[in-house]
């Protein structure tokens, strides 16, 4: 399901999208964009596993003894910077720059843990979808957490940006864990569509989408626009994420010397 923003963008301070105990519970986790400003300071102490991932900004953070400072110019040419803490570990986090934007997920996890931070030395970069299908799905694919990378989390995270007119998830996978993406475009006024089941979507500047278990999920920029998502997936007791399901009828068309019209006779 999507989650619409309003027309002027995230109001200040922390905007709640999903909530383990309300909203959208079926994604077993609190997710929400905040937005802060030089100055100001957002704390969360709840006893859930804290994951905090800067879009853009310049912000201090201090978790248990430590305090750091960091900053990231753009989601779109970045690469990651997230902080990762276990439930008993609390978080600050102090606005440097005029405006810092920011994911924060949190969500059940009773395993004890040092703080991890990720940033471009430790995340994972690489393009994808070149060379099969015409390069239709060429994408940068960021992977800062997964069972190999840190298996004492509950989430598994990163970010793809699609090349302009490219497509993501395609041949179409499922998986049954729940997931959450988050969009930006560059130009901001593009869009892109998704296909979600047998339902499709128009995604904009800061929409946010919901995926129940076990539903396809291809997506495709528009031409000229760039599309940024972050991703986001729960993994589940005795059943995390490993890697998807994709639709047979679908796989074709990425194996190596596939013809496409209009010379599938060449």
């Amino acid at each position: 399901m999507k989650i619409k923003q309003p027309v002027g963008g995230f109001s200040k301070g922390y905007n709640g999208m999903t909530e383990i105990n309300g909203k959208f519970s079926n994604m077993l986790m609190n997710y929400g964009i905040l937005n802060l400003e030089a100055g100001k300071s957002f704390k969360f102490d709840e006893k859930l596993e804290k994951i905090v991932i800067l879009l853009s900004g310049e912000i201090e953070a201090r978790f248990g003894d430590q305090v750091v400072k960091v900053s990231r110019e753009s989601c779109f040419d970045n690469s990651i910077w997230c902080l990762d803490v276990d439930e008993n570990t609390d978080y600050e986090l102090i606005g440097i720059s005029e405006k810092s934007e920011l994911a924060l997920v949190s969500t059940q996890n009773k395993s004890a843990f040092k703080p991890h931070i990720f940033d471009p030395s430790n995340t994972t970069q690489e393009v994808r979808g070149e060379g099969t299908m015409e390069d239709a799905g060429r994408r940068i694919v960021r992977t800062s957490m997964d069972k190999k990378i840190t298996p004492h989390s509950n989430i598994m995270f990163g970010e793809d940006v699609q090349f302009p007119g490219r497509w993501a998830g395609f041949p179409s996978h499922s998986h049954n864990q729940p997931e959450i993406y988050f969009y930006k475009f560059l130009p901001e006024n593009g869009f892109g569509l998704v296909k979600i089941g047998d339902e499709g979507e128009l995604l904009e500047q800061n929409d946010t989408l919901t995926i129940d278990p076990d539903l396809v999920h291809p997506q495709v920029a528009a031409p000229g626009y760039a599309m940024y998502f972050l991703w986001i997936i729960r993994h589940l007791d005795g059943n995390p994420y490993l890697g998807p399901d994709f639709e047979e009828e679908h796989l074709w068309a990425e194996k190596p010397g596939a013809k496409y019209w209009p010379n599938l006779d060449k």
